[in-house]
């Protein structure tokens, strides 16, 4: 079962080594844990429905309290130190496109706002409910999760948007195929909104980012069904795949997604490789982004992430052995740096292409460790979120930022996001363990994603200023350095203030067109990625 109020499922659960608690306690001081706000309070907050029947739509209130809500930091301070104030009216759950469709026609007679709702993973407030006179309808896609077909030749999949990614890859697996579309959300998002918030996996170097991916689909909208067919290539125009790529539940609901797929490679294997210092680490992956290699994936971690990741991994036995073997190749705890690098292929091409990486990676001096330490992590890759849970019960939040830039501005990105997250918080004499990695190498660029740890404040109040301190300065921060300011985690209503760096005037009005015309009467998730026209939005 889900947990309510946090990430996850109920059954899964992450310790803290006794290091990483002495290292936090060190950086900022000793959490102090908060009373949470019981289920039944939360209930009670949930005001009556103002749906009429439906046979699709339920107005229970536990439904509307899950339906409520993302996972990003003011979602988790709603939930947790109490706070939260919008619920939907009621949640549906369509079997089909036609139900879909039909609850859309329900909206248009009964004057309804619609949250399209897929695995609740949001960490942007893209399932914040609005303040609108009009009663709020969230709209599920748990129902719509199915595998309908898949074409071997072509290596085309067609699934229903709402499958979570372990049920599409067992079901793809059963077939001899994957998606390979692996976000650290993978336990619990869902393809849809992979598509609608354009999702990048953790071995997207080899299999691809979701517009990659994605081939084509359907989606009901209040002007009919928008459907795009897949091609091999087309020049017939602008391509609308695109529309729907990243458009965040503002044009309709898709309900099928039309997916490339790969054979089950025959070798999966992620190496660890550590550096002297962030500079050559930096240079290193640079090349060997701009080499050709067949890498499925590359993340650096900057030293304090590299020292967080070996606390964190709480086996100190080995971790001591580790730290003298690299003492020995010049490669210490202050500078040395971490980098995971992934392989998928038949046995000869991960041979071949591992032989190149690594000629590559020892010019700029990198140390290989070997399998053990990236086998470890790609078992407990989906891990990682779940330690929000048993954070925030010591009396800590967590968040990330992320972005992407090219190569010439990654480390003043990466230290510019950094200082300003750290005086974010100095009003408050409040200090902050933040760390940094390179999650994603391109040839001409790369992504950077920034973890920040604070401590939870007495109130919502000010732990939500303490977090808006954190998120304008560092959205600052990456406009002012010239990156994207979501090269992952989608726009939703946290980003929005900064979409008009990135696109412009002509952009964003373009959008507002599209999104007007499509949803004259700005029904769908109002005021996400730009702003709309409904009340409070």
């Amino acid at each position: 079962m889900r947990i309510w109020n946090g990430w996850g499922y109920e059954h899964v659960t992450m310790g803290l080594a006794t290091g990483a608690r002495d290292l936090l306690k060190d950086r900022i001081g000793e959490g102090m844990p908060h009373r949470e706000i019981p289920l039944e309070q939360a209930l009670a907050c949930v005001p009556d429905s103002r749906l009429p029947d439906h046979p699709l739509i339920t107005r229970d209130k536990k439904e509307r309290l899950v339906h409520s809500h993302g996972q990003s930091l003011p979602d988790w301070v709603a939930l947790r130190q109490g706070g939260l104030e919008r619920f939907p009216d009621g949640v549906a759950f369509p079997a089909t496109g036609q139900e879909a469709q039909e609850l859309l026609h329900f909206a248009a007679k009964r004057d309804l706002v619609i949250i399209p709702y897929g695995g609740g993973t949001s960490v942007v407030g893209h399932l914040t409910v609005p303040a609108s006179d009009r009663p709020v309808l969230s709209l599920s896609l748990e129902r719509l999760n199915r595998l309908i077909s898949v074409d071997a030749r072509s290596r085309l999949a067609i699934c229903e948007a709402g499958v979570r990614g372990p049920d599409l890859e067992a079901q793809l697996r059963a077939h001899g195929f994957t998606l390979g579309h692996y976000p650290q959300s993978f336990e619990c998002s869902t393809l849809g909104g992979w598509v609608a918030t354009r999702s990048s996996g953790q071995q997207s170097s080899h299999y691809g980012s979701i517009e990659t991916l994605f081939a084509g689909g359907e989606m009901v909208t209040f002007r009919g069904p928008l459907v795009c067919p897949p091609f091999p290539a087309s020049a017939a125009g602008p391509d609308l795949r695109h529309l729907i790529l990243g458009s965040e539940g503002r044009l309709g609901i898709l309900v099928k997604a039309i997916v490339r797929i790969s054979p089950i490679p025959e070798r999966d294997e992620v190496w660890a490789v550590f550096f002297p210092s962030w500079e050559r680490a930096v240079e290193a992956v640079r090349s060997l982004a701009g080499a050709g290699v067949r890498y499925s994936m590359i993340r650096l971690s900057s030293p304090t992430e590299t020292l967080t990741n070996l606390v964190l991994a709480g086996r100190e036995r080995m971790v001591s052995l580790l730290k003298r073997y690299l003492e020995l190749r010049h490669i210490g705890d202050a500078q040395g740096c971490m980098c995971l690098i992934g392989f998928v292929g038949s046995r000869r091409q991960v041979a071949g292409a591992r032989r190149l990486a690594f000629s590559i990676l020892r010019k700029h001096r990198g140390v290989s460790v070997g399998r053990s330490i990236g086998e470890a992590w790609k078992r407990h890759r989906f891990r990682a979120p779940y330690l929000r849970n048993t954070l925030w019960d010591m009396g800590y939040a967590v968040d990330t930022v992320e972005t992407a830039v090219t190569w010439d501005k990654v480390t003043e990105t990466m230290a510019s996001v950094e200082a300003a997250v750290a005086e974010a918080l100095a009003p408050w004499h409040e200090g902050v363990h933040l760390f940094s990695h390179l999650s994603h190498v391109y040839p001409i660029g790369s992504s950077i994603y920034t973890t920040l740890l604070f401590r939870v404040a007495d109130t919502p109040e000010e732990t939500l200023a303490r977090w808006r301190a954190i998120k304008t300065s560092a959205s600052h921060a990456i406009v002012r350095t010239g990156g994207t300011i979501s090269h992952q985690h989608g726009v939703g209503l946290d980003h929005r203030a900064y979409l008009g760096a990135e696109k412009g005037p002509v952009g964003l009005e373009i959008l507002r067109e599209t999104f007007a015309h499509m949803d004259p009467e700005h029904r769908m998730n109002p005021g996400k990625l730009v702003e709309g026209q409904d009340h409070g939005t």
